[in-house]
């Protein structure tokens, strides 16, 4: 329950941090066979547009990892599979990167001292299989 309260948390601050950004979100938390992806969203600073698959981690300090180490190989590729699979379920013919939102939180009782880390094309082009 508490991990769920977390996730939750670092979801929505990482929605407003995009849209304080000037990003358009389209969809949270879609599904499809291969996992679930936090955030689509409109990068409409690019030219063209991209779209953004945005993973979020939301990790306290003190935990084994943080919040964007706590991506490995296995997390990557169930990453992108989903994210190939959504692309090609929705037929968007333009570019699109993969970012990672990484909020830590400085005390697990208290929700209101936070850290956000925006790390962009986290694959830089290349395909994990």
């Amino acid at each position: 329950m508490r991990t769920q309260v977390t996730g939750n948390f670092g979801e929505d601050r990482a929605a407003e941090y995009l849209l304080s950004i000037g990003w358009k979100i389209l969809e949270r938390n879609a599904r499809n066979k291969y996992g679930e992806l936090d955030i689509i969203a409109s990068d409409k600073s690019e030219k063209p547009e991209e779209l953004v698959i945005v993973e979020v981690r939301c990790r306290t300090i003190g935990k084994i990892q943080g919040a964007l180490d706590s991506i490995g190989p296995r997390k990557m590729r169930t990453l992108i599979r989903s994210s190939m699979k959504y692309i090609d379920d929705l037929g968007w013919p333009g570019f699109w990167r993969i970012d990672v939102i990484g909020i830590t939180l400085k005390n697990a009782d208290d929700f209101q001292d936070w850290e956000l880390e925006h790390i962009r094309n986290i694959t830089d082009g290349r395909i994990f299989y």
